[in-house]
């Protein structure tokens, strides 16, 4: 479980998160909701340690990242996965490389079975041939499978993925979202999405957190979504008419 509480983080003396508290659970996508510029992205950021927060605490199974030392940061970057926006491959890489490389990097395995382990991390992503291959070599929707399999390399606790249907066609984003939501029941990881893909909220968030202008405002299920009275979610949520006609179909089975 990840525990967030009273975090607050400033740069050049304005402020972008106000006391911010939520708690993420094991075996659920969880997801950060708000427009660009919310604090969201800070947010995540704060919670891998990209950023260091200026008050508050992030507890990963009640410990306190903000208390540990170098060598349990190490250690507990064993339990991290990361899926970056862009991806973030190694272009000089072959995609077997490039998820070997956090194996390489933390693993203590010999390198027959840190090998074993990337060639698994493949397949379980359906990039099973395509080991020798490097990232220009193949599809914006593979590069995103690649980084999920490096990600998973590790078999982490966590798994946090900053935009990850970024620059993909719907089709490719129902894939990847499938494939998030898939990793996280198999593995019971705690997963953390930083999203404003509503199709992807809808569809695989099991828990949201909406930040507003560095505020969190509102938190719950994707269910409770529909019925919320909170005017800045509702108008984030429900922009698109699509969505609006969405909520309405809802409300009204909900009344039928």
């Amino acid at each position: 479980m990840l525990d967030i509480k009273n975090l607050y983080k400033a740069f050049d003396g304005k402020e972008v998160l106000h006391d911010i508290n939520a708690v993420f659970e094991p075996g659920k996508v969880n997801m950060i909701i708000g427009q660009s510029g919310s604090g969201k992205t800070v947010l995540l950021k704060c919670i891998v340690g990209l950023h260091f927060p200026d008050k508050g605490e992030v507890l990963y199974d009640n410990r306190n990242f903000m208390k540990m030392n170098k060598k349990e940061v190490k250690m507990l970057r064993r339990e991290q996965g990361m899926l970056f926006q862009g991806s973030a491959l190694f272009d000089s890489m072959t995609v077997l490389e490039n998820v070997m490389f956090p194996l390489n990097m933390f693993s203590t395995d010999k390198p027959k079975k840190r090998m074993e382990r990337a060639m698994f991390c493949l397949e379980r992503v359906n990039l099973k041939g395509a080991e020798d291959k490097y990232p220009s070599e193949v599809s914006g929707g593979m590069q995103k499978r690649v980084a999920i399999a490096r990600a998973i390399a590790l078999n982490p606790k966590y798994l946090f993925c900053d935009e990850p249907n970024s620059g993909l066609d719907p089709k490719t984003s129902l894939v990847i979202d499938a494939l998030v939501q898939d990793i996280t029941r198999e593995y019971n990881m705690t997963t953390v999405v930083n999203t404003h893909d509503m199709n992807s909220v809808m569809g695989i968030g099991d828990h949201i957190v909406f930040i507003n202008q560095g505020i969190k405002e509102w938190e719950g299920s994707k269910e409770g979504i529909f019925t919320s009275v909170n005017k800045n979610l509702n108008d984030f949520v429900f922009a698109s008419d699509l969505f609006k006609e969405v909520k309405n179909t809802h409300l009204n089975n909900l009344e039928g």
